[in-house]
């Protein structure tokens, strides 16, 4: 049977969950990137593909603080897990009781197998400087173009999850998923970014804790990027879930157990969202306090079609109870959003100004 696209099979990697992947998976995207782009193809394997060597901080003088890097150039290069990603890992605290008898179904217990997951068990440094550039299992180096300081036209995620190394001892993760700051464009499609374990554990006897670290699931392009679609996307158990800028389209966006779930530095051009699920976050959404990661502040224009959400009010982790859907301090955003709450006393607390129109379905 013909095919396409290069297998990381080719190159070395096993995905079995034992043997560090890192020089085979970065082998292949060299190679795609060498090409003038392609599709790097990740057979589903029920260990995953283990990403273990540290991070590079720089190349040829350009930081970049990544196990996995994109070289930089016109190269359109896409990565795409075999099997459909599973969105939803089950994060919150369930009573031990229900746990050891049984009376919660097993996906509530573990977290799911059957994604093509690349994960980290390397123990990032940690980066306190909300300035500084965040440590990550995948990022493209700092470039020259615009204001994003871009070095990559264009990447793609498809089909994978990304899972970043939790420490019981701290209860936080210090490395982030997926860096594409200084990606001009960007595609990610049926894919999730979270952490290798439960961040609540009543066997273990914790939880997951306020994060010192400037940890994101996902960050989207730099200001004056071309475009940044999202399909059909989680974040899991960061300090940011996803940060984003201008000129994002998403369908659906799945926010779990994170400080801040979606939070915006610059916004001129507008984005627009669709729907996004929130459960158990302290912030829905936000806009940056600093200039996260070295992306400057500015005004949010942005239109969300509707949020359905869970506050977490009463349930560990209880860094995860909601005290905001909308943090704006600064008064930047501009747009409107229409919220939706199942069951519960029906709020939506707010701190943000009034160029934000917010309404209950």
């Amino acid at each position: 049977m013909a095919c396409f696209g290069i297998n990381v099979f080719d190159f070395g990697a096993k995905g079995d969950g034992i043997t560090d992947d890192t020089a085979a998976i970065q082998a292949a995207i060299d190679f795609a990137a060498g090409r003038g782009g392609g599709k790097i193809l990740f057979p589903y394997t029920k260990g995953g593909y283990r990403v273990a060597s540290p991070a590079v901080e720089e190349i040829d003088g350009k930081a970049v603080r990544a196990q996995l890097v994109i070289p930089e150039g016109d190269a359109n290069v896409q990565l795409e897990g075999e099997m459909p990603c599973r969105l939803l890992n089950s994060y919150q605290v369930r009573p031990v009781e229900a746990v050891k008898n049984n009376f919660l179904p097993t996906t509530f217990k573990t977290l799911h197998n059957d994604n093509t997951r690349i994960f980290s068990d390397w123990e990032a440094p940690e980066v306190h400087d909300p300035n500084e550039r965040p440590y990550s299992i995948l990022a493209a180096p700092e470039g020259n173009s615009c204001k994003g300081h871009f070095s990559v036209s264009n990447f793609s995620i498809t089909n994978l999850e990304f899972r970043v190394h939790l420490d019981h001892g701290k209860m936080y993760p210090t490395q982030s998923a997926v860096n594409l700051q200084n990606v001009s464009r960007v595609n990610i499609t049926d894919s999730q970014f979270c952490l290798n374990d439960q961040v609540g554990d009543t066997l273990l006897g914790k939880e997951l804790q306020k994060n010192p670290c400037h940890t994101a699931g996902l960050v989207t392009s730099g200001d004056q990027n071309d475009d940044n679609v999202l399909r059909n996307v989680a974040v899991q158990g960061f300090r940011y879930g996803l940060v984003c800028g201008e000129h994002v389209v998403a369908d659906y966006l799945y926010i779990h157990n994170c400080e801040e779930g979606i939070t915006f530095h610059d916004c001129s051009h507008l984005s627009v969202i669709g729907h996004i699920v929130a459960q158990h976050n302290t912030v829905i959404l936000s806009t940056t306090s600093d200039d996260l990661f070295g992306m400057e502040k500015g005004p949010c224009f942005l239109q969300i079609g509707s949020l359905n959400f869970e506050c977490g009010t009463g349930l560990k982790p209880s860094v995860s109870a909601l005290k905001y859907g909308v943090y704006d301090p600064d008064k930047r955003l501009h747009g409107s959003l229409t919220w939706h709450k199942p069951w519960g006393k029906q709020e939506f607390p707010t701190l943000c100004g009034d160029c934000f129109e917010i309404k209950r379905f």
